[in-house]
């Protein structure tokens, strides 16, 4: 069976709607950055996305080939995540998207090392006719989080993380964003195929103890 990231690490991808506090480890990505509205069509986020799941696919696909690598195993590509922020802002402005830089992402598995995953970065631009210069291997480490589920539209989030907030507040915690700790986002809806009402958006926030 192949692994699943949501369901392995359910504590991460599958958070209740009531607020709670997390401890992220380190984890590895393709990402891809730039700014820009992210609904603007045939814009830099949506070719950002195309680049992601081409380079995804191309590790995933890569044991039906010649390339062989070291402790590989099979898995469900892992959902897409965004890391937002704004010049000047704290947490981001949804009424100003075209404000937005971000860093998009999905998830790499642990046997993905830089020398593999540049070999599929070229792999997949030589086979998908796609330039795939941009993606690039990402490591974070996001640390002490308080994150929810939001089910709704996008524009509909400002009321979830209100109660983010109040949950800090209660509990002795402050938000912590800095130039390296983000507002992150993980998208668990196909948003083709899902009306906005029922999509669900892990959102997660960095944080301190007061």
């Amino acid at each position: 069976m192949a692994f699943d990231f949501k369901k392995e690490y359910r504590e991460f991808y599958l958070p209740k709607e009531k607020p709670e506090i997390v401890c992220v480890p380190a984890a590895n990505y393709v990402a891809v950055r730039g700014m820009g509205d992210p609904n603007e069509e045939g814009g830099a986020y949506k070719a950002a996305v195309g680049v992601l799941y081409a380079v995804a696919y191309t590790i995933k696909m890569s044991k039906m080939g010649d390339h062989r690598m070291d402790g590989y195993y099979d898995f469900v590509v892992p959902p897409l995540e965004g890391f937002w922020w704004q010049e000047g802002v704290q947490g981001v402005d949804y009424a100003s998207k075209a404000a937005f830089h971000w860093i998009s992402v999905i998830r790499l598995p642990d046997f993905v090392t830089e020398a593999e995953f540049h070999w599929a970065v070229q792999e997949a631009t030589r086979k998908k006719q796609l330039d795939c210069s941009k993606a690039e291997f990402f490591t974070i480490h996001e640390g002490l989080c308080v994150q929810s589920l939001h089910i709704g539209p996008f524009d509909s989030e400002p009321a979830t993380v209100a109660r983010m907030d109040d949950y800090l507040a209660q509990n002795g915690y402050e938000n912590a964003f800095s130039a390296e700790r983000l507002h992150h986002e993980i998208y668990l809806s196909d948003a083709r195929r899902v009306s906005p009402e029922k999509w669900k958006t892990v959102i997660r926030h960095p944080i301190r103890k007061i």
